[in-house]
C-alpha cells in the first residue's frame, strides 16, 4: 500500500478514485503516564509519556486507515492527513484519513 500526503504518486497514474478512508482511535493516558506527565508539567520540557501515547494512537489510526483502504480494493492512499480532537478532559480522538485510489502498475 502506497500512502502519501501528496495528491499524486510519482511514476504511477491514478486509475480510479475510490473514496475517503479513515482510521479512528480514541485514547487517554494510563494512570502511570498521567502521573509522570503531571510531574513533568510542573518542571517543564517534553512530556515523553504523553508523546508515546500520541505516537501509539497515530500508528493505530494509520493502520486502521490502511486496512479500510484495502477493504475497498485500493492500492494507494493520497492526501493522507492526521487530525486530533480532545473531546473530554484527557480523552483524545486521533483520525488518519485520505483518499483511497487504485494506482496503475506502471
Amino acid at each position: 500500500m502506497i500512502v502519501t500526503t501528496g495528491n499524486e504518486v510519482q511514476g504511477r497514474s491514478i486509475v480510479e478514485y475510490i473514496g475517503i478512508v479513515r482510521g479512528i482511535v480514541v485514547r487517554s493516558p494510563g494512570i502511570s503516564q498521567s502521573f509522570l506527565g503531571g510531574l513533568k508539567q510542573m518542571i517543564g520540557g517534553n512530556i515523553e509519556s504523553y508523546a508515546q501515547v500520541c505516537e501509539t494512537a497515530r500508528e493505530e489510526a494509520f493502520e486502521r486507515m490502511v486496512r479500510h483502504a484495502e477493504e475497498w480494493g485500493a492500492n494507494g492512499v493520497i492526501g493522507m492527513r492526521y487530525d486530533a480532537t480532545e473531546f473530554a478532559p484527557g480523552v483524545t480522538e486521533v483520525l488518519a484519513y485520505g483518499t483511497a485510489v487504485k494506482l496503475s502498475s506502471d
